[in-house]
């Protein structure tokens, strides 16, 4: 394909989305956007993550993981901005594929980002589910833990599934739910609830954060890279290594603003403000809550469902047990509310792609949302929190956020050399540098992963192609103009 051609696309690509039938409603701003990136990355990686990682990998260095994530998430982030301003329209990495290296790969890539976005929600209800069981217990309320817990488990030792005795997670189910009814209900009412409890559990971080330095103990960063255990990525700098790649998922989030673009006012604006603004922020305050969670406890300690809570019991400061606990929740739901959002709004643009039954393309007339996939999402998500433990989705859903960030970077590398004169309103700075570490880093991450995790990947992406050759081929919109062109050269 030619330059000219390539550029030409994209520019037929934002057209015919300006131009589908009832169209998704544009009501963000800069503001909006920024806050559906924070609301998406503070959540699970600081109220869960950090003490699990801390204790399984890396110790007091899961500081040093945490930052190892973050530099392959600003070369990834600045990738995006500019992919975004570019091709501002829904469906994010899928979309920028599509424009730019045709439809089976980015149906592969669209395949890879069902897995993360799907993940992402049911791994985020289980924590949220783990902090709500917690709260009741302090206001004195039981909650079964038949109804509060996986029926399955992943025993990596033996690599076999086990039964756990639960029957469901019912409170992972249930805020899934909610997240569900109200991204049908439209988008801007979805956005100024996640900015009121961004608002407030931005605020419980950092009073955390303000209260414990206070009573830090300085022998609990001792040693402060645990010496290996004898296997990769059990501590060591293998170890840092490993936690970077699982607490890596943390920072998934600045992507979901992409995905919005179709609903943003002004994208090639605001789009860049928000995806690099939401990610600045939370990947300091990610730092300082790992400085002073490992001051706090000794990391042995910290493999809990709810390890800020642990933190403040340390500190004696019981009062403020609750206040965490509540900004925990709320920030776990802001995360499960987003990350559905994002993969709504690529199951409609992949559907009208025609690479997914048309039904998922539809729009409510009244609302102005997808309701149809967003509905179809929130089931299947449901199932995914409601039945399997984090763990597992963890480790999955990293692999596929990985591989999504590098191939934006492998995109706008190549983009700069096919279709030069292609209108940027954002630039990535120091390319060919900016693009070719984000690869790099993306797939070191990649290779601190788990065997199994691997194997299970693959297997999703063969499913992919079965799934592609026997439906998305012959239904997608590209396939109608190829069964022309042939009948044409026919006749």
């Amino acid at each position: 394909m030619s330059v000219f051609a390539r550029a030409k696309s994209i520019e037929r690509l934002v057209a015919e989305a300006a131009s589908r039938p009832h169209s998704l409603k544009r009501a963000l701003g800069p503001l909006d956007l920024a806050m559906l990136g924070v609301g998406a990355i503070i959540g699970v990686g600081i109220f869960v993550l950090t003490g699990q990682a801390a204790a399984e990998y890396a110790g007091p260095a899961i500081i040093f993981s945490f930052l190892l994530a973050g530099v392959a998430s600003a070369f990834a982030a600045l990738c995006y901005s500019e992919m975004a301003t570019m091709l501002p329209i829904a469906g994010s990495v899928y979309s920028y594929a599509y424009a730019t290296m045709g439809e089976p790969v980015a149906w592969l890539v669209g395949w890879d980002l069902i897995l993360q976005y799907s993940l992402a929600p049911a791994m985020v209800s289980v924590g949220w589910s783990g902090y709500v069981v917690s709260l009741l217990g302090d206001l004195g309320l039981r909650f079964s833990a038949r109804l509060a817990s996986p029926p399955l488990a992943y025993d990596s030792a033996h690599h076999v599934w086990r039964l756990t005795g639960a029957v469901v997670n019912l409170p992972a189910a249930l805020i899934v739910l909610a997240a569900t009814i109200l991204l049908v209900v439209g988008i801007r009412e979805s956005a100024t609830a996640n900015t009121i409890v961004v608002v407030v559990k931005v605020a419980v971080v950092i009073a955390f954060i303000l209260a414990g330095a206070f009573f830090v103990h300085v022998v609990n960063w001792r040693p402060f890279i645990p010496p290996n255990g004898g296997s990769f990525g059990q501590f060591g700098w293998s170890g840092v290594l490993r936690g970077a790649s699982v607490v890596f998922l943390a920072y998934v989030g600045f992507d979901a603003v992409t995905t919005a673009a179709q609903e943003s006012k002004n994208p090639q604006r605001d789009l860049p403000v928000g995806v690099i603004a939401s990610l600045a922020v939370c990947a300091l305050l990610y730092v300082l809550v790992a400085v002073v969670l490992t001051g706090l406890v000794p990391y042995a300690r910290l493999n809990v469902p709810d390890p800020i809570a642990v933190g403040i019991n340390a500190t004696g400061l019981a009062w403020l047990r609750p206040l965490i606990k509540i900004g925990a929740i709320a920030g776990l739901s802001t995360v499960v509310l987003v990350t559905l959002l994002a993969q709504t709004r690529i199951f409609w643009v992949m559907a009208g792609d025609g690479l997914l039954p048309q039904a998922m393309a539809k729009v409510h007339r009244r609302f102005r949302t997808p309701y149809v996939t967003t509905i179809g999402t929130g089931a299947g998500v449901m199932l995914l929190g409601a039945l399997f433990p984090i763990d597992v989705i963890a480790e999955l859903m990293s692999m596929g956020t990985l591989l999504a960030f590098a191939v934006v970077c492998a995109i706008v590398l190549m983009m700069r050399f096919t279709a030069p004169a292609t209108p940027r309103p954002f630039r990535a700075p120091w390319v060919p540098f900016t693009p070719v570490a984000g690869m790099l880093t993306c797939f070191y991450l990649m290779s601190g992963l788990p065997g199994e995790t691997w194997v299970r990947f693959v297997v999703w992406l063969a499913a992919g192609v079965v799934v592609y050759a026997t439906y998305g081929r012959s239904h997608s919109v590209l396939a109608d103009s190829r069964n022309v062109s042939v009948r044409g050269d026919a006749r």
